[in-house]
């Protein structure tokens, strides 16, 4: 019985150990008997924390032919046999993509997806678990004002991402709206893990969705932390992001997954935090400046940002980006009588 006594922690510890091990399971080969599993096209996941993965695009850049879309990170949390998956993609075929690997992969079945913002290239892959929705097997949650902007503008949406990578790789994608709607404080619960809603913002669109996982540091920003691409502004509103920035940079992140992935390190917070706050400052403080010079919004080379020319997308969007912040400003700008200070912190320089 001594023995006995002395050996039983050391057993129990034993099966936490394996048991946590099980819980963060990484890709095999469960599903390689299954006929389906053999024609089935795997995904590269990532790890990132203690079960959860990403799927990331093969370089950050804008939507072409050649990404077919994919030019934002889908993440997946996986415990217990279920998987959540986070911003599905931008077609049919990708979220085939996606749930096949987490049946194949994982052994895991998909019982809510998540959309943070209503942009084509992260939504529109709702269509290949439109199935699971309609049984009552799955989930698809968003805010009231992302799946108000899907509803207004993704019928424009498809047929713009259908001319821009083709038919052939938008073939069976259709339009498949949230019905569950998320707001701030609620649970997200995946097998025994439970995420939190952490915010809707309103930066990069009407109704960006924040979701926290505290227990392992893991921040889902959606499309209010890029890298190193140039954020686009349609719906967006400087000020307001930046202060969704300052928000996010307050919790203790040490990986974040947003339109790009970020680790901190030692103790300092993902950078893409800081990167794009710097292009958001640049681009106010560079509005505001050409406000006071007497330009006008009209005039294209107004606001340039050499050190940001580099990044994908700036010759397509940020003379888009100056006009929507000139529109969001002037009133700023009319009122003070000049230009006024950034917000507080100051302006960053993107990574090398």
């Amino acid at each position: 019985m001594g023995v006995m006594n002395a050996i039983r922690p050391f057993v129990l510890l034993l099966g936490l150990w394996l048991g946590a091990c099980a819980g963060a399971a990484g890709p095999d080969d469960r599903g390689a008997s299954d006929p389906f599993c053999t024609a089935h096209e795997p995904v590269a996941w990532q790890p990132v924390a203690p079960s959860v993965w990403v799927w990331l695009p093969l370089a950050e850049s804008d939507v072409a032919k050649d990404n077919a879309g994919h030019v934002a990170p889908t993440a997946v949390v996986i415990d217990g046999g279920e998987a959540l998956v986070v911003d599905p993609g931008p077609s049919h075929r990708h979220g085939m993509r996606v749930r096949g690997s987490l049946h194949c992969q994982f052994g895991a079945r998909v019982t809510w997806v998540i959309n943070t913002h209503a942009h084509a290239e992260t939504v529109l892959a709702n269509s290949a678990f439109a199935d699971l929705q309609a049984s009552g097997r799955l989930r698809i949650g968003a805010s009231h004002a992302t799946r108000e902007g899907m509803t207004s503008r993704c019928p424009d949406c498809l047929a713009s991402l259908t001319r821009r990578i083709g038919e052939s790789a938008m073939k069976d994608t259709r339009i498949v709206l949230p019905d569950v709607t998320l707001a701030p404080g609620m649970p997200l619960r995946v097998g025994q893990r439970i995420l939190r809603v952490q915010a809707v913002e309103q930066g990069h669109t009407e109704g960006d969705l924040v979701i926290w996982d505290a227990r392992h540091g893991v921040l889902l920003a959606g499309g209010l932390v890029y890298g190193q691409r140039i954020p686009e502004l349609a719906q967006g509103q400087v000020d307001a992001w930046l202060a969704a920035l300052d928000r996010l940079d307050a919790l203790p992140v040490r990986e974040l997954i947003g339109a790009t992935w970020s680790r901190g390190h030692a103790g300092h917070p993902p950078p893409a935090l800081a990167s794009t706050r710097g292009y958001l400052q640049a681009l106010r403080s560079g509005v505001l400046r050409a406000m006071d010079e007497g330009a006008m919004a009209q005039d294209g080379s107004a606001v340039p940002l050499p050190e940001y020319a580099a990044w994908a997308g700036y010759a397509e969007r940020h003379g888009f980006n100056v006009l929507r912040a000139w529109r969001e400003l002037e009133p700023v700008w009319m009122e003070q009588g000049g230009p006024a200070m950034p917000p507080a912190g100051s302006v960053q320089q993107p990574r090398r």
